[in-house]
């Protein structure tokens, strides 16, 4: 993986599991994670990374239609993954209730998090996915520098 300060540059699978594992080593409970990225750039990818790197050994699926899903880390931190794919804003994000997940305690990771701005904590780690290839990807952060 190449990296500079603020982005990273993933060239095959295996550096987003890289990647994934170096984020995973900075999450303590509170932390919001929120992804941006267009179909196919690897949010669910990157999140099943990052639940590795924490110890998680299920399967990680895309919330898209349940908008929630909830795991255990060891431990008994709760990992909290939420699609905001289908929903049409804030206000939708709000009536869900799933903005409880980021006083919870839990890690929260939200994909498609540009359709909820208003939403996303002012100290979430901030991650944009641009596909560059077909198995490439640059990764753009804010709120952390690893």
């Amino acid at each position: 993986m190449i990296s500079c300060r603020t982005e990273y540059i993933s060239l095959s699978p295996q550096d987003t599991e890289a990647f994934g594992r170096r984020l995973a080593a900075y999450l303590e409970p509170g932390s919001v994670i929120a992804l941006s990225g267009g179909l196919g750039a690897g949010k669910t990818c990157l999140v099943k990374n990052i639940a590795s790197a924490l110890g998680l050994n299920e399967n990680i699926t895309s919330p898209t239609y349940t908008i929630i899903n909830e795991y255990r880390l060891p431990g008994g931190c709760p990992l909290y993954h939420i699609d905001a794919y289908r929903l049409i804003g804030d206000e939708d994000f709000d009536s869900t209730g799933a903005g409880e997940c980021f006083s919870s305690g839990g890690i929260t990771i939200i994909e498609w998090s540009e359709r909820i701005p208003a939403s996303i904590p002012e100290d979430a780690i901030n991650i944009e996915i641009e596909i560059t290839g077909p198995q490439s990807r640059t990764f753009r952060l804010r709120g952390i520098n690893l």
